[in-house]
């Protein structure tokens, strides 16, 4: 049997000052603490922290600018170019560009309610099961690629969430405050051949996370 990996990497923390749910809207950066994580990652998987080297012969970001920053230092690290995948990109959401919330949020304006009638697609963003199915295509044509080695894509907090449920046959629909993706965390998929064979979670960047300002689904 060929063993690879697939690792899904949650971008670094967002320089975002004003809280607002940005999406896929460009200018959304890493902030300092967020570029810190995206080289802690970095040097994990080189082997530079205590953990085994990784054999990492692929690297694909979401095109969004915090995933392209969060890949550069893997990619530098293993000496391969970094690619754009815009599968890997972040779920369209109604209420991109908007708080979401109640107060001084988009909740408390009644134009917004309908798009929060069915929570299981959900009505107001991309339905999961095309996350999925975007998400698990870029994952197989990653596999092929790093046939025999590891790879790693760079992706957003939901699709990289509703892409482990899939494979785990649990339901889609869920509470986004129990989604085990923090910043920085590596979701990894290991197969045989082409069976899936386990699923790993790792959080790289832990020591960093104390105090990092995140949006739901960022």
């Amino acid at each position: 049997m060929v063993a690879t990996t697939v690792h899904l990497l949650r971008h670094g923390e967002v320089h975002n000052p004003t809280g607002i749910l940005y999406g896929r809207m460009p200018g959304y950066r890493l902030s300092a603490r967020g570029e810190a994580m995206a080289r802690t990652v970095a040097d994990h998987l080189a082997g530079r922290a205590g953990a085994p080297r990784r054999d990492v012969t692929v690297v694909v970001a979401s095109p969004l600018e915090r995933a392209q920053q969060t890949a550069a230092p893997v990619g530098e690290a293993f000496g391969l170019p970094v690619g754009s995948d815009a599968r890997l990109i972040e779920a369209a959401n109604h209420f991109e560009g908007m708080k979401f919330g109640v107060g001084d949020g988009s909740l408390r304006h009644p134009g917004h309610w309908p798009y929060l009638r069915n929570p299981f697609t959900p009505s107001w963003g991309e339905p999961y099961a095309e996350q999925a199915s975007r998400m698990l295509a870029a994952v197989a044509d990653a596999r092929a690629a790093a046939r025999g080695h590891e790879a790693v894509l760079v992706s957003h907090q939901l699709p990289i969430w509703i892409t482990r449920l899939t494979l785990e046959h649990r339901r889609l629909w869920h509470d986004p405050r129990r989604r085990q993706c923090s910043l920085g965390s590596l979701t990894s998929l290991h197969y045989d051949d082409d069976e899936l064979v386990g699923i790993g979670y790792t959080e790289p960047a832990a020591a960093l996370l104390a105090g990092a300002s995140t949006v739901p689904g960022a």
